[in-house]
């Protein structure tokens, strides 16, 4: 089964896209001209999972005063019970988009409150809150998330197949007809992105068969985990349109890589001045002092960020140490940072940070917000990162790291939730969404202890 060669239903570039400096009424009538008859008041629960009510257009108004109402016990995370006030959704209008893919709806996000005050258990909240913190001091935190999927078809067995059977290569990364045979799908994604004016510039094919990127340009923090969001919903519904299955699972087939969202960030003042860029460096990455404090506060805290990084069993299976078929894993799971070092958690792309932990199962809101935590708090001590590691740490032993004073990062999701409560900065900033996300995390690592797998299964069966 293939994708078809050509998509006909093309938009043109900004064509969908919001006004700016909306008001009510300007908004009624921006939706009037682009078909839309219904909005998606939407905010997402601890797992990064968008949750939706779509309110007929007419009443736009009620859902920016009063809000939509979620009793907040039908999500996950929300720290909510059944006998609790509701959650209320109060949206915002700078977060308005049209969904290009699903003619006649649009979507916001916006402030969840409860009682009429921003709920603390609320991750877009969490994020705005730490965001703050840097407005505090004039400063903007500047974000570019890489989103890594794998596009899969189900097999009349149940199996999993890339969705185009011919892509098979073992080092598939870059391949020409990988890219050409899915470009039906990857058109159709980026129209959609870039008719509401997000901004595409690269799409290519990964390391592991069906796998593609989707890189859209860098914006404020708050706004590229919106746009996440947004992208992860139109993936999802255009693969499902097509007969495909996009998946954001971490480590979906244990023979290939997995699926990494990396994060550069930087921080900007007011007139827009990379803070974090100083071609004076004298390591030669242009850096400036504040950069290296930063990257000190997440290497200090690299354990305990883990977990809100790579928030899954599964995201373990590609966190590891090894290699993959192709000949490298990719996933960065040494503490450790350098130029163009793709083997260390952290690399450099000159004057800017990339932080390579995460993957595409995040909660973009709470990672994000986990970074600026860890990154102020290097800030605030003037945390030094040490000296950068220009070496492949793939080819070396554990043993020969670990004499380098290089500590490996989590390598279960237990490990790595031990490491977040035992780490106090996080609690203390990110606040009571850190203890619900604990809970919710144990219980996912008890339930997927208890499970008998189909490997042990086959080995244990008649072993004994």
């Amino acid at each position: 089964m293939h994708l078809p060669n050509t998509w006909t239903g093309a938009i043109s570039p900004g064509s969908l896209a919001t006004p700016k400096e909306l008001d009510v009424a300007g908004a009624q009538a921006f939706l009037k001209r682009a078909g839309i008859r219904y909005v998606l008041a939407q905010f997402v629960d601890l797992h990064g999972v968008a949750k939706s009510k779509a309110v007929p257009v007419q009443h736009l108004e009620g859902v920016l005063t009063e809000g939509a109402g979620f009793a907040g016990a039908g999500a996950w995370g929300l720290g909510l019970l059944p006998h609790e006030a509701e959650y209320m959704l109060v949206c915002e209008l700078d977060t308005l988009l049209v969904t290009p893919w699903t003619p006649g709806y649009a979507r916001m996000m916006g402030v969840g409150t409860v009682k009429g005050a921003p709920h603390p258990i609320d991750t877009r909240n969490v994020l705005k809150k730490q965001v703050a913190r840097l407005s505090e001091r004039g400063w903007t935190f500047n974000t570019g998330l890489e989103p890594e999927f794998i596009l899969l078809r189900r097999e009349v067995d149940g199996r999993l197949s890339p969705f185009d059977g011919t892509d098979t290569l073992a080092k598939p990364g870059y391949d020409y007809r990988g890219l050409m045979r899915g470009r039906s799908f990857l058109e159709r994604v980026t129209e959609c992105l870039q008719a509401v004016g997000i901004d595409v510039y690269q799409i290519d094919h990964e390391d592991a068969n069906g796998q593609y990127e989707i890189n859209f340009k860098y914006s404020d923090a708050l706004k590229t985990a919106d746009q996440i969001v947004f992208f992860r919903m139109a993936a999802s519904e255009i693969a499902h349109s097509l007969g495909a299955i996009c998946s954001f699972m971490p480590k979906p087939r244990s023979n290939s890589t997995g699926s990494g969202m990396h994060i550069h960030c930087s921080i900007a003042d007011g007139n827009g001045r990379n803070l974090f860029h100083d071609d004076a460096d004298q390591n030669g990455m242009g850096l400036s002092k504040l950069a290296y404090h930063f990257l000190g506060g997440v290497l200090a805290h690299a354990k305990a960020l883990t977990a809100l990084l790579a928030p899954t069993v599964n995201s373990y299976k590609r966190l590891v140490v090894g290699r993959a078929v192709s000949g490298a894993t990719w996933a960065p799971a040494f503490v450790a940072y350098g130029d163009n070092n793709r083997t260390a958690m952290a690399r450099i792309p000159y004057g800017r940070l990339e932080i390579r932990t995460g993957d595409s199962s995040m909660n973009p809101y709470l990672a994000t917000a986990a970074i600026i935590a860890a990154g102020l708090d290097g800030i605030e001590r003037e945390l030094d990162p040490g000296a950068p590691r220009n070496v492949n740490f793939y080819g070396l032993s554990l043993e020969a790291i670990k004499e380098m004073g290089i500590d490996l990062l989590p390598q279960t999701l237990t490990e790595a939730l031990d490491a977040l409560e035992s780490d106090q900065l996080f609690a203390g900033t990110l606040g009571e969404t850190v203890k619900e996300f604990i809970s919710l995390k144990r219980s996912e690592w008890l339930e997927y202890h208890r499970h008998v797998s189909d490997w042990e299964v086959e080995k244990y069966l008649s072993f004994f």
